[in-house]
């Protein structure tokens, strides 16, 4: 366990005007942004919703011990992330350009103190009231600056950050699923029991959607409906609801889902894990991304080419390259490990991240891939046409088809979960990787 270290130069603050106070990234308290918002009712209710989410722990609820919410500038829009607690729910709040009055001054990712007395005045902020917004100090206040620094620590988890990678690399698989107004979304969220904890299934029914308890062709899951709570309140500013997940089929398991409020200046979102007790970190859905050999190369090239557009080009990147478009892909599901990239599902597109810590904090954060990489390098694996054997320990397993295992791990999962590691040391060595020869002979 490591800590997030924030340091600010003052708390944030809600009185002539907004100033959200910065932490980290490319500078020590970097300034993003200054002017207004076009929407402050709409984008002080959808910024109580991040930390609302940053603060809550859905599953085993505990005290809360908040992660302070990251705000991304891009050449044209903020967007405004959080994590909660139990890693089961990803916010995100994008202040699009229509919502933006004033200069986005730099570009780059920071933390952005959100605290509770912040909180209580933005409750007050009304639908038609100007607020000039700071995101971040001011030259003067940086250079001049003698006073004490609001610092504070908190736990930070590896797997809030792999989270974020996690949650990258499912969204980037969920296609449009329903679209219904607002009107309909009110009765539908207002009609979900607060703690409903048990997994449900969407299905496109007129103008609205009605919920099952099975899975059919098009339904789209709703796991834990109660998760969906930080939405309402921004349903008296949004004008449509729309959902998105995976293809399913009837006997299909639960899955992750977005939902997700919009108007034209503003898109609030909640993504959520397959069921309430998971959380993404858990998932992986990046390990088959992350076990090839040329992914690192790949994702160090990608990283040279990334710009601060509002999208990440696929198509372009690979024509820039020379890479085909899987490979970029499987580049910038590398690059999200360490939080550098994220996935726009509104707009069926990557967009640029850095979060602001160090590369030492999110190295090593795929005990599966680590031990695969392991199995290799002492030659453990021995590929056959159909049926693999995996020396692990004192175990032997047998993988068919590089997929489906004999070990404890497949037995629970299924599959649901990624690959186990033994399935994924075969994938590595039929892909051509090779065992390290010192390993192999300090085994023998």
């Amino acid at each position: 366990m490591v800590s997030a270290a924030y340091s600010y130069l003052g708390s944030s603050t809600l009185d002539d005007g907004l100033t959200l106070q910065t932490s980290g990234g490319p500078a020590a308290h970097p300034r993003f942004f200054t002017g207004f918002l076009t929407d402050p009712g709409a984008a002080a209710t959808g910024l109580l919703a991040v930390a609302e989410v940053a603060r809550t722990r859905y599953f085993r609820p505990l005290p809360p011990a908040s992660l302070d919410p990251v705000v991304t500038a891009g050449s044209d829009r903020l967007r405004f992330e959080s994590f909660s607690g139990c890693c089961g729910v990803y916010a995100r709040m994008d202040v699009l350009p229509a919502g933006l009055d004033g200069d986005i001054v730099a570009h780059g990712t920071t933390n952005v103190d959100v605290n509770l007395p912040l909180q209580r005045a933005l409750t007050r902020v009304g639908r038609a009231d100007p607020m000039h917004v700071a995101v971040g100090p001011d030259d003067l206040t940086v250079t001049t600056f003698d006073g004490e620094l609001v610092e504070r620590k908190v736990p930070l988890p590896s797997r809030w950050l792999r989270g974020f990678a996690e949650a990258q690399a499912l969204t980037a698989r969920f296609d449009p699923r329903a679209e219904i107004g607002v009107a309909e979304a009110r009765i539908l969220l207002n009609r979900l029991p607060a703690t409903d904890k048990s997994v449900l299934w969407a299905v496109p029914a007129g103008r609205s959607l009605r919920f099952t308890s099975r899975p059919t062709p098009g339904a789209v899951c709703l796991p834990g409906a109660g998760r969906l709570a930080a939405l309402k309140p921004f349903l008296r500013y949004a004008t449509r609801l729309a959902v998105y997940g995976p293809a399913v089929a009837a006997g299909s398991g639960p899955v992750a889902s977005t939902w997700e409020l919009s108007m034209p200046s503003l898109r609030l979102s909640l993504t959520l894990s397959p069921e309430p007790y998971r959380g993404f970190s858990g998932e992986g859905a990046v390990l088959d991304s992350l076990a090839s050999d040329e992914a690192a190369d790949d994702a160090d090239l990608i990283s040279a080419l990334l710009s601060w557009d509002p999208t990440i080009d696929v198509d372009a990147l690979a024509g820039a390259s020379g890479l085909d478009a899987r490979r970029v892909r499987d580049a910038l599901t590398q690059l999200g490990t360490s939080g550098r990239v994220g996935y726009d599902v509104a707009e069926a597109g990557y967009f640029h991240r850095t979060l602001p810590y160090s590369a030492d904090v999110v190295e090593k954060m795929n005990p599966r891939l680590a031990g695969a990489r392991a199995l290799v390098a002492a030659g453990a694996v021995t590929p056959g046409p159909e049926v693999s054997v995996v020396l692990s320990g004192t175990e032997t397993y047998h993988v068919r088809d590089a997929t489906s295992c004999t070990c404890p791990w497949w037995a629970k999962h299924r599959g649901d979960r990624g690959p186990c590691k033994h399935a994924l040391a075969v994938r590595m060595v039929l892909a051509g990787e090779t065992a390290d020869q010192d390993s192999v002979e300090a085994t023998a």
